[in-house]
């Protein structure tokens, strides 16, 4: 059986956008719910995102604990760490699903313009810069990144990756309708 993941980043503390998020994983049950950092900070340069409180979504997420898996980004820290049950401060994870790896980071250590090694036909993914958006990177290494949750950026929209049937699927949250895909 094939597996199925949701992959997102930059959740930025907007329960509004979590809620959204959320809503899209209990339409599609996949196998793991994949964040790639930033979930409760909005950094210093961002706005306040819609619904920013934290709290409610630290909440959200801590009921969800056994189906997720985090790496963290640059505005995630330990003090982020002490209300979250699960973990969320390594700084990559790597994993193996539908005879593809996937290197999974946030992207301000690792990221389009500084990959890590990785071998062909192996799978990056980021989010940090909150635009959407697929390539293939030298050494036939696919890029992506699912964009943000809640700030996007460059008028892309709210946005997540669905990894299943071969494909990475971008979603828009705020519609659910597939705004692009790249075939495996």
């Amino acid at each position: 059986m094939d597996e199925k993941f949701i992959i997102a980043s930059d959740i930025h503390g907007s329960a509004f956008w979590c809620e959204k998020l959320l809503a899209f994983v209990d339409k599609i049950q996949p196998n793991k719910l994949i964040l790639l950092g930033d979930l409760l900070y909005h950094g210093p340069r961002n706005p306040l995102p819609t619904g920013h409180s934290p709290k409610e979504v630290f909440e959200m997420l801590n009921a969800r604990k056994e189906t997720l898996l985090c790496v963290r980004g640059n505005c995630d820290a330990e003090v982020d760490q002490m209300v979250l049950e699960f973990p969320m401060l390594a700084d990559y994870a790597l994993l193996t699903a539908n005879g593809k790896t996937l290197y999974l980071t946030h992207g301000h250590l690792a990221g389009e313009n500084n990959p890590p090694p990785l071998n062909k036909g192996e799978i990056l993914l980021n989010g940090h810069t909150h635009d959407p958006v697929h390539k293939t990177l030298s050494g036939d290494v696919l890029y992506a990144n699912c964009g943000s949750v809640a700030l996007p950026k460059a008028g892309t929209p709210h946005s997540c990756i669905l990894f299943a049937d071969g494909k990475l699927t971008w979603i828009n949250l705020e519609t659910q309708e597939i705004f692009d895909q790249v075939s495996l």
